[in-house]
Parts: structure tokens; sequence; C-alpha cells
């Protein structure tokens, strides 16, 4: 309770707090996630890789350089915001564009990607423009109920085994948790104890990413 009445009241720790532990959290996983990349050669664990990376990016680009250029913080924050959520849903669905044996050369410099970039370039730069995060909580809603689709597919597909519940449950989160900030900027106004409460959702998210994370690569 101390705890949460000091963040509640001190808005610098919060944003402090919530960069250390995601963003080592995202550096932590992608280490972890490209070792075993390494190791299996499969396509959809390096894309994987490259949401947190992205994440990781977000995160601490916009802690760090946030004071400096409003314009060119929020874009490049959404840029690499909606790029990790695009590599999450694509980490799903690689096996749609590509196959095992004729993977992309680069898992971030391929046809593919580089269109999503251009997209999620127009997307963060419309946001700007019109003075909203609109086409970034929508693209975000929209992917994540999509991939918590094809994630719940793949859990019954797999008979509950594995990464696939767990990969299901935080897809879910993330749907509920780009609602709720959706929900809380257009309505609430950033309502102090709501956005406590967000901080703290998108923190357990990330640490479940991770401990299933090391859990996998430690079998």
């Amino acid at each position: 309770m101390y705890l949460y009445d000091l963040l509640l009241n001190n808005e610098e720790m919060l944003k402090i707090l919530f960069t250390v532990v995601v963003g080592l959290s995202c550096f932590i996983i992608v280490l972890k996630t490209n070792r075993l990349f390494r190791l299996s050669d499969h396509q959809g664990i390096r894309y994987f890789r490259n949401a947190f990376f992205f994440y990781g990016l977000a995160f601490v680009f916009r802690y760090l350089f946030l004071r400096i250029s409003n314009f060119a913080t929020q874009i490049i924050f959404e840029f690499f915001i909606i790029m990790a959520g695009f590599f999450l849903l694509y980490s799903l669905i690689w096996k749609k564009f590509e196959t095992q044996e004729k993977a992309s050369y680069s898992s971030l410099f391929n046809i593919r990607i580089l269109l999503f970039y251009v997209l999620v370039g127009i997307l963060a730069f419309l946001d700007y423009m019109w003075a909203s995060y609109c086409f970034m909580f929508g693209s975000q809603i929209i992917l994540f109920a999509y991939a918590s689709i094809i994630s719940y597919l793949n859990y019954k597909k797999s008979s509950g085994r594995g990464f696939t519940k767990l990969y299901f449950i935080v897809m879910l989160l993330n749907l509920i948790i780009w609602i709720a900030n959706f929900a809380t900027a257009r309505y609430l106004g950033w309502y102090q104890p709501i956005v406590v409460g967000v901080y703290a959702l998108n923190i357990i998210i990330f640490l479940i990413f991770l401990y299933g994370v090391v859990s996998l690569t430690r079998k």
C-alpha cells in the first residue's frame, strides 16, 4: 500500500520503475530468444525476438527523449510500439508468407517487413498530425484481437501444452490493456490511480513473457 501511494504521488518514480523493469525484461527476452533461434532456426522465434527488441526501444526511447522533442518522440515511440505489435502477430502467422526452408535472410529488412515499416510510419505520422493516439490504439486493438484468436486456436490444437497456453493468455491480456489504455485516454483523461494500474498490468505482461521465455530456454 505504501509503494502504491508513493508511486501515485510520484509520477517520475513510476516512469523510472516502469522503464527499468520493462527495458530489462525486453533485454533478457531478446538475448534468450536469440539464443533459442540460433539453436532451433525457428523463424517464428526470431520475429518474436524482434517484437521485444522494438518494445524495449519504444519505452527506453520515450523516457530518455520525451523532454527533448515531443514531435520526434511521439512519432518514433508510436513507430516502435506499433511495429512491436506487428512483429508479435507476424510471429504467429509467418508460415502463411514464408517457409522454414525459404525464410527471408533478414527478419528486420525484407519486403514484407518494409511494407509494415511504411504502414506503421504513416499511422504514427497521422496520429501526430491529428494530435491523437487513435491510430495507435485502433491498430493495436485490432491486431491483438486477431492475435488472441490465432493463439487460442493454436492452444486448442496443441491440447493446452507448452508455450501456447501462456501465449494465448498474454495476447488476451494485451488486448485488454490496449482497450483499457484507449478508454482511459478517451474518457478518463489519464486518471492517476487508473494510470498506475495500467502501468502495473503492463509490467505483469512483460514479466509473464519473461517467465515463459526463461522457462522455455531452460528446457
